[in-house]
């Protein structure tokens, strides 16, 4: 066996760079460049091999090793999940950082390898800078912290065991129903060590993403329960997407009249303005898909993992029968559901085959309600601001609304700012968000017919994710316009990788959603009625006093972004102009009301925690509410 002696940082990086997957027969390079925030524990060994050996690696400096893990993360979403960024860190608190954005990846199924440094292997300087120290057990590090937010974990304490380790790595990253994070720890002195590898490690390795189908008895099964059904629905999520479902499911719906309601990961899979597809289904769902979903006789899941926002904490279908086709079978066997384990693409052109000549009894009912939720949206974008506040949140909010209002100038409801950007931005631009009120609101009124331009990370619902995101998601997409919606809460955060795009010269949007805290859960809090306490960004977090006014244009000025800000429904129009003419990034400050977002439509209960010994009316209801929901 010839071998080739080299050190371990340079065996990781060789092995990287000679990567690929096949999908259809499309080949591409999985692995086009690493990002990494150097510092002792992987600057001397994978960061020697990454300055000073031959490789076509891309590598991109940092700033948060959090961030740079979720620009990651966004990236390989983008690219629907066939090519990734491996994220490189030093160890201790480097390595902690990126445990968070570890999570996020495997809760949403996106491949992302995460190398952080570790402790060293022959112990000699232990404990060392940063070292984490357990008197029960001298082989625990940072990085076992690893092993509860990731689908594979690795550590390499000899040379002899990174063959091994790279290999399992690139099986679960490859692999559609296991994909997620993997985590790999490199001790710091094993990065420098010297060993004689098998050449055949560094040779051209091509991963074949397959597209199984489920058998045809399973296939016949599915098919008998739609010709049965008089009312069946499509519930579209991230596996539909990830298997470039969408058009199969668009003809599968037209010609046999089967309704299509998303979930946050599914959005963009199918086109919005698709006569049969109605949006958002769930807590954060409109009243026209949750409507549908209520009337439906059958539920066919393609590739959800049935979340509380998508199930409605499981009351929403709970009565229905459900077809799940899913490539996990973990997912796919949720909910008692008849259960298809196979790819969402191929597993639907052979039903679309099984099902000539079926059409269901929905049709006029869909169109009914999709018209009715149009009117909606007409109404949820043209809500303005005026001294005798807005009818819809009078009562609740009037002196919320007063003092932001006094506190910031802003007279911009969210709900029309929202349908001002959609007007005002670019048909195919990619919206990147995660957290807040936003994804509900999203989820509720964003349309769009470009495929795959809505990166919502809804899974973990991580703040922080979104500017972070937006970058990932201008590297997949440099020709397409990519703004981060972000509220004030997540932007304070983590909002660093705003100088690695500038750095890289990517232009992004920042649109920041200004409304003085974290809105959404104070809506959570005062709406089961808890006093509001430390989610508003008032002096002191109390109640009743003052909002602290901030102005983040100027924070974005000092980064060298063009720094906007939108108090009126005019002013953002005139934002949303100059960014767009604008070379280089742009935040604009949208100063919105709060209270002044969607919600409470029906089907959309949520259950949480509720006080069992309620100090108030308000409290009351709401247990009330959860016990009729839930006995």
């Amino acid at each position: 066996m010839k071998r080739i002696k080299m050190t371990v940082g340079e065996a990781v990086v060789k092995f990287l760079d000679r990567q690929y997957v096949r999908l259809d027969g499309r080949e591409e390079k999985f692995v086009e460049g690493v990002f990494t925030v150097f510092g002792h524990g992987c600057v001397l060994g994978m960061g020697e091999a990454l300055a000073m050996t031959s490789h076509g690696l891309k590598v991109y400096q940092g700033k948060n090793e959090q961030g740079m893990a979720h620009a990651a993360i966004a990236y390989a979403k983008q690219n629907n999940r066939r090519k990734i960024m491996p994220c490189i860190s030093s160890i201790g608190p480097g390595a902690a950082n990126m445990i968070t954005a570890a999570a996020t990846a495997t809760v949403n199924n996106i491949p992302l390898l995460l190398l952080p440094g570790d402790t060293f292997a022959t112990r000699r300087p232990d404990p060392v800078l940063q070292q984490l120290e357990q008197p029960h057990d001298l082989t625990i590090s940072t990085n076992d912290a690893y092993k509860a937010v990731t689908r594979y974990f690795d550590r390499v304490s000899r040379p002899e065991m990174l063959e091994s380790a790279l290999l399992n790595a690139m099986r679960v990253l490859t692999d559609p129903a296991m994909t997620g994070a993997v985590c790999i720890a490199m001790p710091q002195d094993v990065q420098g060590e010297a060993y004689a590898f098998p050449a055949s490690l560094f040779e051209k390795r091509v991963h074949t993403i397959s597209r199984p189908c489920a058998g045809i008895e399973e296939m016949i099964e599915v098919a008998n329960a739609v010709r049965t059904a008089k009312k069946p629905v499509f519930i579209v999520g991230g596996g539909a997407r990830y298997s470039e479902a969408g058009e199969v499911i668009e003809r599968i719906a037209e010609t046999a009249g089967i309704a299509i309601v998303e979930t946050q990961a599914g959005k963009s899979t199918v086109r919005g303005s698709h006569p049969y597809n109605l949006g958002g289904l769930g807590v954060t769902g409109n009243a026209a898909a949750n409507a549908i979903l209520k009337k439906a006789d059958l539920v066919l899941a393609l590739g959800t993992r049935f979340s509380d926002f998508t199930t409605a904490s499981k009351t929403l279908y709970a009565d229905k029968p459900v077809v799940t086709i899913n490539a996990s079978r973990f997912h796919a066997e949720k909910l008692s559901a008849t259960a298809v384990v196979g790819d969402v693409k191929a597993c639907l052109e052979l039903l679309e085959s099984m099902l000539v000549g079926y059409k269901s009894r929905f049709v006029k009912e869909i169109r009914a309600a999709k018209e009715a939720w149009d009117k909606e949206m007409q109404r949820l974008t043209s809500i303005e601001y005026t001294e005798d506040l807005v009818p819809e949140v009078k009562n609740m909010v009037a002196t919320t609304l007063k003092d932001f209002n006094r506190a910031t100038g802003a007279a911009l409801c969210q709900t029309t700012a929202i349908g001002i950007v959609r007007e005002e931005i670019a048909k195919d631009a990619i919206v990147v968000a995660a957290s807040g009120s936003l994804p509900g609101c999203m989820q509720r009124m964003w349309t769009t017919d470009a495929l795959y331009s809505y990166n919502m990370e809804y899974g973990y619902s991580c703040m922080g994710y979104e500017i972070a995101g937006a970058f990932g998601s201008k590297l997949a997409s440099p020709a397409q316009e990519v703004y981060a919606m972000v509220g004030d809460g997540s932007f304070l955060m983590l909002h660093s990788e705003m100088v690695t795009a500038r750095q890289e010269g990517k232009k992004i949007v920042v649109l920041l959603f200004d409304n003085g805290g974290f809105g959404c859960i104070n809506n959570l809090q005062m709406g089961k009625g808890i006093d509001s306490l430390a989610t508003e960004l008032r002096y002191g977090a109390e109640a009743g006093t003052d909002f602290v006014a901030i102005d983040y244009a100027k924070v974005a000025e000092g980064y060298g972004y063009r720094g906007l800000t939108a108090r009126t429904p005019e002013e953002l129009r005139a934002a949303l102009k100059e960014a767009r003419a604008a070379e280089g990034g742009v935040l604009i400050d949208i100063k919105v009301l709060p209270k002044t977002m969607t919600d409470g439509y029906e089907g959309g209960f949520w259950q949480v925690g509720i006080n069992r010994m309620p100090r108030n009316a308000k409290q009351q209801s709401a247990l009330d509410e959860q016990i009729r929901y839930t006995k």
